[in-house]
């Protein structure tokens, strides 16, 4: 796990200074503590930050291939390259080290841009071929690790782990992108398709680019996808066979390292499936580390400490409290796009505890979106059920109607709120998705905003990238599209990006075995009732797990890594609720009615409405803007 950086003249090969791809590899010194290089040639630049974790004295970067003709710098873990070395030794590749970096070079040269699809593990790098003077980016299919693009009046490409490491670069233009600011505030992240400053753009998660010297740049071409159009057939048992094999295979193999490994471990069905069968896999015990929370209805530390003693790990556990808000502008600082994700706060103080003793730590992220296991995949396909019984022309203007005259209870019992279920109902199953994601409502964020930010997001509407996703997703069903939409959109969007962040701002590499893309291919072929059944989402999935987990980890209801974030809002973080209507940043925006900010935060604080998820951006969108200097 490291960080890189490049300097590309795609126009003319103008000499690229060390000195500033050092810089903006300095900017990211979180990422690689261990050591940094940096290469140039006419026209290129590669940089590189160092986190050891496989062949510690070995594998320096920027890597030369063995032949001296293309040079590497690469951000992850490929986990098959003892296979792919060997295989790549009979076609007469000469190695030098014991690491990955250089199987990853050597596939290049053996098959291309092809080498991708042999790949099985997380990665973001860059090649330069010096014989064809190319430069190669690509990135993992399902996006576990990031890399920034964005093109400079000097005719070159700036390219980083991180949006910092752009921003260290001088000809980097630092304004914000209105649009960006809409889709932040509907689903509380910048998805991939855009970026907080103008003119960055993200690589997508799949794809690559092949950059040539003097010729313009292209497209990034889509080099996997997943499909949910098959529909596997056999006896559950025989599914749950293949199942176990495939988790099996997913975590041992990432269980290779030459540094401390340990885990995250929450209690959940997720994490604990990953303890569960890396004990089974190791000859010690697995270190384990949680996080509590100081709100005792959010607290799942208990389910934790039964898991981790059913399974004899070294487990440590840490409390949460409100006081962790003091490190708000670290947070801001992790992210630098405003991130709204209020669980990023555990997950980095998780990665904190487990960086005392570990180096690398396996989590439990990526169930949910492969094997439907959130609350909304199981109401998706109900609302679907729905949809397809009652004519389009009676359905709209009846849940229109209801959802229009129903209030907003956010203090009542979850079954009495219906409002979100009406108004989804009224619309597609594409637009009803959409809404279920999105943190802020159309209806919110038109209230929010001053005509003149009105005037800049002009008819652009953030819901309409993910609707066309689902539209043209490879699918049979609603259930299967908006799947397909958590593992393109959301996924790298938001759980991922949580993910690296936080845990590369402690310097700890997290893996995340149930993303590997065998499994994710193998989960969309089940059929639905093999995803949802009687209520519940993973129901394969939990099935298998019967031989090693409790039914009352298995089967309590689903609470994921929630922060009490309302309750804070409304005790000792009042004041910060009170204050954000007016915060500088934001004021110098000119986009937001400041009154109505304070209204709801009066509300909230007065439990007359539950506000904190908008609050929370808001305060974020604030730092963020202010750290990156672009209002």
């Amino acid at each position: 796990m490291c960080g890189i950086a490049g300097i590309f003249h795609y126009s003319t090969p103008k000499p690229v200074d060390p000195a500033r791809v050092e810089r903006m590899c300095d900017a990211m010194v979180h990422r690689g503590p261990d050591g940094h290089g940096v290469w140039t040639a006419p026209g290129v630049g590669l940089g590189h930050r160092r986190l050891s974790i496989i062949d510690l004295a070995g594998s320096p970067q920027p890597m030369l291939s063995s032949d001296g003709r293309a040079v590497l710098v690469f951000n992850g873990e490929i986990y098959n390259f003892r296979e792919l070395r060997n295989e790549l030794k009979a076609a007469g590749a000469q190695f030098h080290t014991d690491g990955d970096s250089e199987v990853i070079l050597a596939a290049w040269q053996q098959w291309g841009v092809d080498c991708l699809s042999r790949l099985h593990g997380m990665f973001a790098f860059a090649i330069y071929d010096l014989d064809r003077r190319t430069l190669f980016l690509a990135r993992d299919r399902l996006g576990v690790k990031p890399l920034f693009l964005a093109p400079l009046s000097d005719g070159s490409l700036i390219f980083g782990s991180e949006l910092k490491a752009l921003t260290a670069h001088p000809l980097l233009r630092r304004e914000a992108d209105p649009l960006a600011v809409e889709d932040y505030l509907t689903w509380g992240y910048v998805p991939d398709t855009r970026s907080i400053l103008k003119g960055v753009e993200k690589l997508p998660a799949g794809h690559y680019l092949l950059l040539r010297h003097d010729a313009p740049v292209p497209s990034p071409v889509r080099w996997w996808d997943v499909s949910f159009t098959e529909r596997r057939r056999g006896k559950t048992a025989d599914l749950e066979a293949e199942l176990l094999h495939l988790l099996r295979q997913a975590v041992t193999s990432r269980m290779l390292a030459d540094v401390p490994l340990g885990a995250f471990l929450s209690g959940g069905v997720d994490s604990s499936s990953v303890v569960a069968l890396m004990a089974e896999a190791s000859a010690s015990p697995v270190k384990s580390c949680s996080i509590g929370f100081d709100v005792a209805a959010l607290d799942e530390s208990s389910y934790a400490s039964q898991v981790a003693e059913l399974f004899a790990t070294e487990h440590r556990s840490r409390v949460v409290s409100p006081d962790d808000f003091d490190a708000i502008d670290q947070l801001a600082a992790m992210f630098d796009e405003p991130f709204a994700d209020a669980s990023a706060l555990p997950t980095w103080r998780v990665s904190q505890l487990a960086r005392e003793s570990v180096t690398v730590a396996l989590s439990g992220d990526g169930a949910d979106e492969a094997f439907a296991g959130y609350r909304r995949h199981v109401f998706q396909r109900n609302e679907d059920r729905l949809r397809s019984i009652l004519p389009e022309g009676l359905r709209r203007p009846v849940f229109s109607a209801l959802g229009a005259i129903y209030p907003k209870a956010d203090w009542a019992p979850r079954m009495f709120r219906a409002k979100s279920t009406f108004l989804s109902l009224a619309a597609s199953s594409e637009e009803g998705y959409a809404r279920a994601l999105s943190v802020t409502p159309p209806e919110l964020r038109q209230r929010l905003y001053t005509p003149e930010f009105q005037r800049l997001r002009g008819d652009y509407r953030s819901e309409a990238d993910l609707e066309a996703l689902m539209r043209a997703a490879p699918g049979r069903s609603g259930l299967d599209r908006a799947q397909y939409a958590d593992i393109k959109f959301w996924l790298p969007g938001d759980i991922l990006t949580k993910v690296d962040r936080t845990s590369m701002a402690v310097s700890l590499e997290a893996r995340e075995p149930l993303l590997d893309h065998r499994l994710i291919e193998f989960a969309a072929t089940l059929p639905e009732a093999m995803r949802t059944r009687k209520g519940q989402g993973k129901w394969l999935m939990k099935q298998t797990m019967r031989r090693y987990l409790p039914d009352d980890i298995l089967y309590r209801p689903k609470q994921g890594f929630v922060t009490p974030i309302a309750q804070w809002f409304r005790g000792p973080l009042a004041g910060t609720a009170r204050a954000i209507g007016d915060s500088a940043a934001l004021g110098r925006t000119g986009w937001f009615d400041a009154k109505r900010i304070s209204e709801m935060a009066g509300a909230h604080i007065a439990g007359r409405s539950d506000h904190s998820r908008l609050l929370w951006q808001l305060v974020m969108l604030d730092r963020s803007l202010s750290r990156l200097g672009c209002v």
